[in-house]
């Protein structure tokens, strides 16, 4: 690979900034030498990149194609333009909003859309999988509105649904929130549609981390159901750190003006284009194969951990990531991530539900697949791997640490990230 991956004009900026132009080395370079198992991350394509850096940086457009506040907006529209197209093409929508900075930043303006501040929404609770803007005390999700959590049955560690229907009966929701950060398996949308209907509530399904799977057709779509989707681009989809929305026809409207003007203001056009290009990549046959794959390695990878003595939560996983109990190992989530970084491993700690440990320590790790099926490993590949993470995370020994740590170099430069023409 040339260092054009790492920027268009990287010899120009080595030359004015020797300092930054060391990061973005560094940070190719770890990329490259190490197991990257974080489930919300991936590698964009250096078509992607491209986009990233082009001159569209340079471009206000405040507000939608053929509706700008500035002038000189003709060339970007076509970009734009052609990425909603697309969005709704590939996702079979009525309606895409690519403006939002992220995922974040979408569901607040979800929020905007259809809650007044105090109203009540259901979300699932961030200790048994959920996410920090589904209504955590330290978000605004809490702050300005009042959630109210359901979590996962305490037996099958997978969604009550009959908690949830009750809460929705019982407080009368204007918006009922499904997805989260760390759930295994898949989401019965049809049920929690059901409950929507039942209450007279908003569906509203965060997709972040499984959109990309939905796009490679490897999993059912929240989409015919959800009155709105809202998700990020940077984790299975494969495009760049973003977020996006789909909608129904009849809540177009209501998306396009919570995003702009109420939440945000000019969008970034260069990323706009580059998600365009995700988009494109997300129709090829090839993706989806990639997408398939990605089920498969997490599959594989949390069956051979659990040989190792590690505890799947809910049994496994139906996507691209899982949660490993390791109260069984006696060891720590936070002792785990550390450990599988002395080794060459990058994984989060996670807790997992109805967790004894503190959040900053939890019991548990969280591991997922995206990057390393990028990279083109498989199956056999993700035997080896779950005998790295066990051999990691079962010793404090800085030497067995460097040995695990040399494994991983050998298996990485067989599959290296953005590998050299």
């Amino acid at each position: 690979m040339s260092e054009t991956f790492i920027g268009s004009d990287f010899n120009e900026l080595q030359a004015s900034d020797p300092e930054i132009a060391d990061v973005l080395v560094n940070e190719l370079s770890r990329l490259r030498n190490g197991l990257q198992l974080i489930a919300s991350e991936n590698f964009t394509s250096p078509s992607v990149l491209t986009a990233l850096g082009s001159t569209l940086s340079n471009k206000y457009a405040e507000g939608y194609p053929g509706k700008r506040y500035y002038g000189g907006c003709e060339v970007v529209d076509v970009a734009e333009t052609l990425g909603i197209e697309r969005a709704k093409k590939l996702f079979d929508a009525d309606h895409a909003n690519l403006q939002p900075h992220s995922g974040a930043s979408a569901n607040i303006a979800v929020f905007g859309a259809f809650l007044n501040p105090g109203d009540t929404f259901l979300a699932m609770a961030l200790p048994h999988g959920g996410h920090l803007t589904h209504g955590a005390s330290v978000s605004y999700s809490s702050k300005w509105f009042n959630p109210v959590h359901y979590g996962v049955a305490e037996g099958s560690e997978d969604i009550d649904y009959d908690q949830l229907r009750a809460l929705a009966r019982e407080h009368k929701p204007k918006l009922i929130l499904a997805g989260g950060s760390a759930i295994p398996r898949l989401i019965d949308f049809k049920a929690i549609r059901e409950i929507c209907d039942e209450v007279g509530a908003i569906m509203h399904v965060d997709a972040a981390h499984f959109i990309g799977l939905v796009a490679g057709k490897a999993i059912p779509s929240p989409v015919p159901y959800a009155d709105v989707v809202s998700f990020t681009t940077h984790k299975v989809l494969r495009g760049p750190r973003s977020g996006m929305i789909l909608s129904k026809a009849e809540h177009a409207a209501t998306i396009d003006k919570a995003v702009f003007p109420m939440m945000q203001g000019g969008p970034m056009m260069h990323v706009i284009a580059a998600k365009a290009v995700a988009l494109k990549e997300c129709m090829t046959p090839e993706y989806q194969a990639y997408a398939k794959n990605v089920i498969e390695n997490a599959q594989v990878l949390t069956s051979e951990l659990v040989g190792h003595g590690l505890r799947a939560v809910t049994g496994g996983t139906d996507t691209h990531l899982a949660l490993l109990d390791l109260q069984g190992i006696g060891v720590t989530g936070k002792e785990a991530e550390a450990r599988s970084g002395a080794s060459g491993i990058v994984l989060n700690k996670n807790s997992i539900p109805y967790d004894p440990a503190p959040p900053s320590v939890s019991s548990g790790i969280r591991i997922g697949t995206p990057s390393v099926t990028t990279q083109g490993m498989g199956t056999e590949e993700m035997k080896q791997v779950a005998s790295f993470i066990a051999r990691a995370i079962n010793t404090d020994s800085a030497s067995e640490h460097a040995a695990v740590k040399e494994e991983v170099n050998a298996l990485v430069s067989k599959f290296p990230a953005y590998p050299r023409p």
